[in-house]
């Protein structure tokens, strides 16, 4: 009994939801060409790390060689894209990560996932509210920051900011009362903002080419020693580490592109877009590749710009561009740059506090949240708990954590949020009856479905260990069948792990384990070739999936879809509350 009710158990954790159609009850939307939705990834890409992180990471991590860490963080960022491309090409419906997961591959996954979208956007929140009083403050010559950091900063706590900022977290709460009153994104205040942006970014960068000196990319100590004599406060001044272009070897390079990955969160937007695009297996991949290569241009540009125009051990973390102007003498400047930052980052807080409520409300009516959350005003058709909710908590972080410690937060939710997916990918390549479209027939009485079926042929006796271990390199079958997929799931669980734990001994004792040191060594080397390289053998050698994707086809016939959308429903037996 008790193993029965823990099968049941276990079912529940993998159930996935199923969709059915119905009519179409409001109007058709425009739809959105590649040109539109480039532009709007590129509206929720560029943010406050084209502007604050910059000058931070610069100053204290990667020094000029921040250029590069900006190219690891885009190939990684195309690598993720490329991911949302094809799991939006097998699941074809508009939603984010969280929908897809719930659809594609189970309910434990989509609780995960959708825990750490939340995080993220929150942080993002948060993270833009500091941004944007960090610039504000500067502007008007750091009074809000010694007049707080004198009162507060004796009680706060080494892990916190030094100081609460009271100006961020007015912003957050004033912007969730605007969204409660039913507020919604504007078009035109996007496409006002986003111009703004550009025109301040491409400023920066052409001053850059007038008055950057290519000298700063190859500092030396005595240049240092000579900054230090001329300085009147050399505690300004950051670190000069070996100096040259890569002063902090190829450690710094690769933290900075960690830390620099924040800068590219928002290009899987687009694939919630995918519903208003008329041909979504080709303009969306094809738009999240274009929105990357724009956004890496636009930081490699900044960044470019910012150590060429000041030398990176002077740059002014909190306010790295309205300062670089003021040192190479040009003073009114630094006000445009100024308030043409606010302007875009008061317009991206909104934008990242938007999906929040969204997320929620989407988890509180499938049953993995308080059913309350999912409340909706009779006018305003806004999620108040939601909103309130999510509100509050990006207010909170906004007042209490340094933008740095932010910064790192969310890109760990993030980068956990795209592994996922292409763990997601990986598992449903090789999973039979795995594309989920929009034309396939659905019955509306099939209860969720687990994602790894019981075989009827699993009960029948194998002829011994010896045909399972032949199956794990030449399968019976060259389609996908429930054995082999179940080989690829635990095969990728198991990947999973070895992965980690390679990763932990490298972060650990990278000096001893690239020194030589017998031990450590020896273990990295097994997990690698032997464990991991293993793992990925026999997950290739399983049949895959032979349905055509057609993002990956360059001739594509455009097929404009039935008249009908699509909602997503549960199972006749509703989830439980949390």
């Amino acid at each position: 009994m008790q193993c029965q009710d823990f099968h049941h158990f276990g079912q529940k954790l993998v159930r996935r939801r199923l969709l059915e159609p119905t009519e179409d009850s409001e109007s058709p939307m425009a739809p959105l060409n590649p040109m539109k939705l480039v532009a709007f990834g590129v509206a929720s890409t560029l943010g406050a790390g084209v502007y604050i992180l910059v000058g931070e990471v610069a100053m204290f991590i990667a020094g000029p060689a921040i250029v590069i860490s900006f190219l690891v963080a885009a190939v990684s960022s195309v690598l993720s894209g490329l991911c949302y491309a094809e799991f939006g090409t097998r699941v074809s419906w508009t939603g984010s990560a969280y929908l897809y997961s719930y659809i594609s591959v189970g309910e434990l996954w989509a609780f995960i996932t959708a825990w750490n979208l939340i995080l993220s956007y929150v942080v993002v929140t948060g993270s833009v509210a500091r941004a944007w009083s960090i610039a504000f403050d500067s502007l008007i010559g750091n009074h809000i920051f010694q007049a707080l950091e004198g009162t507060f900063s004796p009680y706060m706590p080494y892990y916190l900011a030094k100081y609460p900022d009271f100006v961020a977290l007015s912003l957050v709460l004033l912007l969730t009362g605007v969204l409660v009153l039913g507020v919604r994104e504007s078009v035109l205040v996007g496409k006002i903002s986003t111009g703004i942006n550009l025109l301040v970014l491409s400023f920066i960068i052409l001053s850059g080419f007038i008055k950057g000196d290519l000298h700063n990319w190859k500092l030396t100590e005595q240049d240092y020693t000579l900054n230090t004599s001329e300085s009147s406060d050399i505690y300004s001044l950051g670190p000069l580490g070996s100096g040259g272009f890569v002063p902090f070897n190829y450690d710094g390079i690769l933290h900075g592109a960690a830390l620099c990955f924040y800068s590219f969160v928002g290009f899987d937007d687009i694939v919630t877009k995918g519903e208003e695009a008329p041909n979504p297996h080709r303009s969306i991949p094809i738009s999240i590749m274009s929105t990357v290569f724009i956004c890496f241009l636009a930081y490699f540009g900044v960044s470019a710009t910012l150590t060429l125009m000041v030398p990176y051990y002077q740059i002014q973390p909190d306010s790295p561009f309205p300062q670089a102007f003021l040192h190479v003498g040009w003073g009114p400047a630094r006000y445009v740059v100024a308030v043409g930052i606010l302007c875009f980052l008061l317009y991206r807080l909104q934008s990242s506090l938007f999906p929040v409520p969204q997320v929620i409300q989407e988890m509180a009516e499938d049953g993995l949240l308080f059913r309350g959350l999912a409340r909706t005003h009779a006018r305003t058709k806004t999620p108040i708990m939601a909103t309130v909710s999510s509100g509050i908590l990006a207010g909170i972080m906004a007042l209490l954590f340094e933008f740095s410690n932010l910064v790192d937060l969310m890109s760990i939710g993030h980068l956990l949020v795209y592994s996922l997916v292409a763990f997601f990918v990986l598992v449903l390549r090789y999973q039979p009856d795995c594309n989920l479209s929009k034309n396939e027939k659905i019955e509306d009485k099939i209860q969720m479905m687990p994602l790894v079926k019981e075989n009827p042929l699993d009960s029948e006796p194998e002829a011994g260990s010896s045909k399972t271990l032949k199956s794990l390199w030449l399968p019976v079958s060259t389609t996908p069948t429930q054995k082999s997929a179940q080989i690829v799931y635990g095969c990728a669980f198991l990947l999973v792990l070895l992965l980690t734990i390679l990763s932990l001994i490298l972060v650990q004792w990278p000096s001893q384990v690239f020194s030589g040191d017998p031990v450590l060594t020896t273990v990295a080397v097994l997990l690698l070739l032997l464990l991991i390289t293993g793992v990925t053998v026999i997950i290739w050698r399983q049949p895959q999936d032979p349905t055509t994707l057609h993002f990956r086809d360059l001739p594509y016939t455009l097929d404009m879809g039935s008249d009908t959308t699509w909602r997503r429903t549960l199972s006749n037996t509703p989830a439980s509350n949390s």
